[in-house]
Order: C-alpha cells, then structure tokens, then sequence
C-alpha cells in the first residue's frame, strides 16, 4: 500500500480543515474543572478543563471574558460554549469559549457518561446494530408531547414534504415522572403494529435536568430492542443524549428527524424515474438477451437438421474425391518419373547404342562377345555387327 509522505505543515494543516469543518466542534458545550488558570496583561484568560481522565487547553479573549459574572478560580466546575480549533503552527488544539457559566448539575452529567460507558461496553452504540431506515414509508409513528412545538414541527414538514404519508402519533411525556415508561410503551405499541415503518421519538430543546429521561438505560435498551428503525430529534443541535447514541439515526432537532424520515415528492418522482430507466434497461437487457439466445437456438438447429447433414456430406465427398483424384495423378506422376528414369538407365547400359558411335561388336559362332585378339584362331567364324547390320565370316590372320 502507497502512503504519501506530508510535510508537518500539510499534517497540522489537514487536521485543522477536518476539525473547522466538523459541526459539532463548532459548537461545543463542555464541563470540567479549571486548571491552570492565567490572566493575561490583555485581558484574555487562559486555562484548562479538565475531567478524571483528561484535559483540553481553553481561552478566552478579552471581549468575551469582561461578560462572566462570576469568580471564576482554579479548581472550580463550570461549563463553557465555544468551539475546538487547532492552532497549527504549534500542532495543538484548544477550546475557543464564547460564554461560561458555573455548573450545578455534576451529578446529572457523571450519571450520563457512566450510563455512556455502560452501554459502549456492550456494544449498543455499535454501527453494525443500526437498522437502516426505510426509503419511502407509508406511516410514520411519532412518539412525543402531543402539545409540545416537536408534533408541530414535524407535522408542517410531513405536509411540506409528503402528504401521503400517515403519521400515527403516540403521546407521551418527555420530561419529568413516567417519561421514561412512557416513551418505552410507546416503542412496545408502534412495534407491535405491522404497518409502521419507522418511529421516530422527539421532543423540543431543553435544559439538561429536561433531556433526563433520554439518558435512561432502560429507555436506550428499548431503543436498541426495537424491531422497527428509530430516529431521535432530541433537543437542539447541541444536545446529545443516550437515546441519540443508540438510536439508529440521530437528528439534530424534531423537524430535522422529519426531515430524515419522510422523503420529499420530488425524490419519490426522482426514484420513480430512475426505476424507470433501470426497468426499461432491464426488459431491453433481456430481450437482447432471449433474441441471442433464440438465434444460437437458430444455428443449432441448422448445424443439426438432415438438410445441413447431406449438404455436409455432399462438400465431405467432393473433398475426398479430389483428395482421391490429386493422390492418383501423384502416384502416376511419381511412376512415369521411375520408368523414365529406369528407360535412362537401361538406354545408358545396352550395348547397341555404342554402334550408333561407329563401334561394331565382334562375336564368336556362339554368340560370345569377342573382347581379345587372344580370343581369335585361325579359321574362326566371327560375326562383326554394326548399327545398320551384320556380317558373317572366317577370321584369318594376316600373317606379319
């Protein structure tokens, strides 16, 4: 695998773009302890907050410090507003505060992340475990406040967005005694109706005493239970809740989970046209595929039928027969050059065609060749044969 090489600045500059781009470290609402407290000849104050486990640096500019109300010492509990950035040329990252206040409410928040940890340790907040929600539903089960903003919200979105889809409204409360049991019934009963497709559970913004309920454990195993996709509209943007970590999608407000949940007409036409293009592809894709199919059908019909067999057979003979008819005029060809050859050496070897170079041959009363004077006697009878014939008689030797 190829990793790329960065300079130090191209890394603190690559952290510091995913860190001011991320929503969240936007806008940040933390609680700690002071530590390290310094004012500075500016007027900025410059500290750090920190909790059991660990601390970030925090500062404050002077045209937001001039606004706390308080003592503000080493040691103290208070929550601050603001934003994380990172300061690159140092490669550190710290909290911008825009407002601080003291904490009264420890208690609630140890509570919210023992709660937190609990169930991270078992896994429920897992990505795995999230249902996906479904692309067009029907019907809509809303667990909330029947006379809160949250019901309003979400049903002026349901109307701008999809008319046709039902909202089957659950009321509960969402603060304050039987909240918790309440908002868990509800999930029981839209569960047990077939023909809900996803519940969503909201609720308007509050204070952290407010959003008790949704830090229950009991509620978020209800949650994470559920056979049906939860959406959670919690609060505002800010707010984070137990009921938000292990719901399957969490929105930032009411309207925004209406949002998520309940498509627009225009991506209902949009998904129709392209199933549409899809489908037309796909009967295209088939009928090109069966004309294939038909035409291979075609051609092995043909390669098999008697006609095609004959015609076979007809071109398999004619190819024999000229095969057969190139052999022959071969083998004929290759024994006319043997017999010529053979003609040029028997030719080669007769002994008449010497006459033809004015030679004679002499033989004896029995037809011997005479090839040495030795072989002559006085009073032999030789025959002396020439290319235009022969001639009979006695040898006498003319005597020296």
């Amino acid at each position: 695998m190829f990793v790329k090489t960065l300079t130090v600045s191209a890394l603190n500059n690559y952290i510091k773009r995913i860190i001011d781009g991320d929503v969240i470290l936007n806008n940040v609402s933390l609680k700690g302890e002071i530590s390290n407290f310094k004012l500075h000849s500016s007027g900025h104050i410059y500290f750090s907050l920190k909790d059991n486990l660990s601390k970030i640096n925090c500062i404050m500019f002077k045209d937001k410090a001039k606004n706390i109300d308080f003592d503000f010492k080493e040691g103290m509990q208070v929550e601050v507003l603001g934003r994380v950035k990172v300061y690159d040329r140092e490669g550190v990252y710290q909290m911008y505060c825009d407002s601080i206040k003291m904490s009264g409410m420890g208690d609630i928040y140890l509570a919210f992340l023992e709660t937190k940890k609990k169930l991270e340790e078992k896994g429920v907040f897992r990505e795995e475990h999230k249902k996906a929600l479904p692309k067009f539903p029907k019907r809509v089960g809303i667990i909330t406040s029947p006379t809160g903003a949250a019901i309003k919200d979400i049903i002026n979105v349901a109307r701008r967005r999809n008319k046709s889809t039902d909202l089957i409204i659950y009321p509960a409360l969402v603060q304050g005694n039987g909240a918790i049991e309440e908002i868990k019934k509800g999930i029981e009963v839209l569960n047990s109706k077939p023909d809900i497709d996803v519940i969503i559970i909201a609720r308007g913004g509050g204070a952290i005493e407010d959003l008790k309920a949704f830090n229950d454990e009991s509620l978020a195993m209800s949650i994470y239970k559920s056979k049906k996709p939860i959406v959670t509209g919690i609060g505002h943007e800010i707010d984070f809740t137990i009921a938000d970590f292990v719901a399957d999608r969490r929105a930032s407000t009411p309207s925004a989970a209406a949002e998520i949940t309940i498509p627009s007409f225009e991506t209902l036409e949009n998904e129709i046209k392209t199933l549409e293009v899809s489908l037309k592809n796909t009967i295209n894709f088939m009928i090109d595929k069966k004309v294939s199919e038909v035409k291979i059908l075609e051609n092995e019909i043909m390669k098999y039928s008697p006609e095609t067999f004959i015609v076979n057979q007809y071109y398999l003979l004619d190819t024999l027969k000229e095969k057969l008819n190139h052999m022959i005029k071969n083998n004929l060809s290759i024994k006319n050059l043997e017999i010529s050859n053979m003609y040029d050496k028997l030719s080669n070897n007769n002994p008449l065609n010497i006459l033809n170079k004015g030679y004679s041959i002499v033989k004896n009363e029995e037809d011997h060749v005479l090839n040495s004077k030795n072989d002559l006697n006085e009073n032999t009878y030789i025959n002396i044969i020439f290319k235009d014939g022969d001639v009979k008689g006695e040898f006498s030797p003319i005597k020296e």
